[in-house]
């Protein structure tokens, strides 16, 4: 990748950085990433990350997302999915939707748009039938 300023290794837990897309570059297409990526180019078209996703503050993305954590300072326009949650920080905007179970909104950030909050499904508990149920005793 490069040398890190003061040693040869990188800071602790940049392992799973897997890269970034610098400012003035232009992608248009599908962007599949296994770890954790920072935007701060433009993208036009589909990104889907297994880790994080970070939007810097140049970043511009639109069409469709989908992270396991979003974080947005830069601009995202069309839909976000964050499977763990979505962070819109101070100077982020999103205008579109966003599905996560959980969505931080920092004072400052946009949501210009649609949020559906539903985490997963867990199976309700069945309640027995009366006749089944412990009868309270009469003492």
């Amino acid at each position: 990748m490069g040398k890190w300023l003061g040693s040869n290794k990188p800071p602790a837990g940049a392992e799973e950085w897997i890269g970034f897309l610098d400012r003035g570059v232009k992608l248009e297409g599908t962007l599949d990433l296994a770890g954790t990526f920072r935007v701060d180019g433009e993208i036009k078209g589909t990104v889907r990350s297994k880790e994080h996703l970070i939007v810097g503050e140049s970043g511009r993305l639109e069409g469709e997302i989908e992270a396991a954590l979003v974080s947005v300072s830069g601009k995202i326009k069309g839909s976000v999915r964050g499977t763990t949650r979505v962070e819109i920080l101070p100077s982020g905007a999103v205008e579109g939707e966003i599905h996560t179970p959980c969505l931080v909104i920092e004072a400052g950030g946009v949501l210009e748009g649609r949020c559906h909050m539903r985490a997963e499904a867990k199976p309700a508990k069945q309640p027995q039938p009366l006749g089944l149920r412990p009868q309270p005793s009469s003492s």
